[in-house]
């Protein structure tokens, strides 16, 4: 692997120079006024990242995983009901995690490759008299199969079946890259981490708690210590954390929520569109396609291309890896074998993401698959060519 090629995985992302010295930074006192400096900054930007007006942020030294862990233990008791799709592996394991934690979870099982059913939510939420559901835990972008889900449906089916369960969303590989509207779709609790969008390596477990959520800390009867929002509420109020907080990760946490929000969120979103319609583009051009089932599921931070029945699809990602030094997804569960994926997120341009598509293409055609060296890349070409046009005309 080289360290001179970016990166097409779907998180850890590409690290602009940057944020990487941001967080390489001298040691200071966490428990003096310095720290709040930089901490409530990033409080503060998150919650604009949200969208939301009134959320409550926590930021964790963890990954995605420890905010899944946060929202349940904060907010639930043991025996609670879960309901939850699986259709992915990530939506796999948050479920994993709940049943570990002796929640009572309804698992509406969906294809790999299909979003989220609201309509089947909606039907188990109504025939639900006695409200034995307390949350209802949803994958906006399932990273194992390039899919996004629609939470605004979701909130539709709760409001719809009456049902006042809190509702959990794992945004890790979609906060910070594609539009989320933490207070307009009624979220209650956020999950994210900082090495996807945030163009940060791994160690921050991002999360927004709406005031509903905020009610049942008190409650929740699960056992929580290191994620105990309480604690970490007392300690922010003091300008610090209730142990030692990632100083440095924190640091380029705020320099990332300058640049992001300095850019704009809505360009933020355009140029991740932007960037995959080139690679959807360069997929059908090699005669292949996405997991994903349908177009309005397609993400926008990562594509699962579907290989021809019988090849072994890791042998794309370890060949890019040996031969041309870059880095793609391998296919995870249900989907191992079947697909390799290709992350467009976070600190990326149009023309890195032609690098990728090219050496794509070359390990295809190494590797004798029906692909015709250059079609794909010329296709995302043309689009990137007339796409960024657009794109500079809609903003003058």
């Amino acid at each position: 692997m080289s360290f001179q090629n970016p990166v097409f995985i779907p998180g850890p992302t590409n690290m602009p120079e940057v944020l990487r010295q941001a967080c390489d930074m001298p040691t200071i006192d966490h428990r003096s006024p310095v720290f709040g400096k930089i901490l409530h900054p990033c409080l503060d930007g998150v919650r604009r990242v949200l969208k939301s007006e009134s959320a409550q942020i926590f930021i964790f030294p963890s990954t995605g995983t420890g905010g899944w862990e946060t929202a349940l233990t904060n907010t639930l008791s043991p025996g609670d009901g879960v309901l939850a799709a699986r259709n992915g592996m990530f939506s796999h394991r948050w479920i994993d995690m709940c049943q570990r934690h002796g929640l009572d979870v309804t698992v509406v099982e969906a294809g790999w490759g299909e979003g989220i059913p609201a309509d089947r939510y909606e039907a188990i939420l109504r025939a639900d008299g006695g409200q034995r559901i307390k949350a209802v835990l949803a994958t906006h972008n399932e990273t194992a199969t390039g899919v996004r889900s629609d939470i605004a449906a979701l909130r539709r089916a709760l409001d719809a079946a009456k049902h006042p369960a809190l509702l959990f969303v794992d945004g890790v590989s979609s906060i910070a890259s594609m539009d989320f509207r933490f207070d307009e779709w009624g979220v209650d609790v956020a999950v994210t981490g900082s090495q996807k969008g945030f163009m940060l390596p791994a160690g921050l477990a991002i999360v927004g708690f709406s005031g509903k959520a905020m009610s049942a800390v008190e409650t929740a009867g699960l056992p929580r210590t290191f994620f105990d929002l309480r604690d970490m509420a007392r300690g922010y109020a003091n300008n610090g954390y209730p142990y030692t907080p990632p100083v440095g990760l924190m640091n380029g946490l705020k320099l990332s929520l300058d640049m992001l929000l300095g850019e704009g969120l809505e360009e933020v979103y355009a140029r991740h569109h932007r960037i995959a319609e080139g690679v959807r583009r360069a997929v059908a051009a090699w005669g292949l396609r996405p997991c994903a089932v349908s177009p309005d599921l397609y993400s926008d931070t990562v594509t699962a291309v579907r290989v021809p029945e019988g090849f072994d699809a890791t042998r794309i990602v370890t060949v890019a890896a040996e031969r041309y030094g870059m880095a793609f997804g391998v296919g995870l569960g249900e989907v191992a074998g079947k697909v390799f994926r290709i992350g467009h997120l976070g600190s990326l341009t149009d023309a890195m993401m032609l690098s990728g598509l090219g050496v794509a293409e070359m390990v295809m055609v190494d590797l004798g698959l029906p692909v015709r060296l250059g079609s794909g890349v010329a296709a995302a070409q043309e689009y990137y060519r007339h796409g960024a046009a657009r794109q500079t005309e809609a903003a003058a």
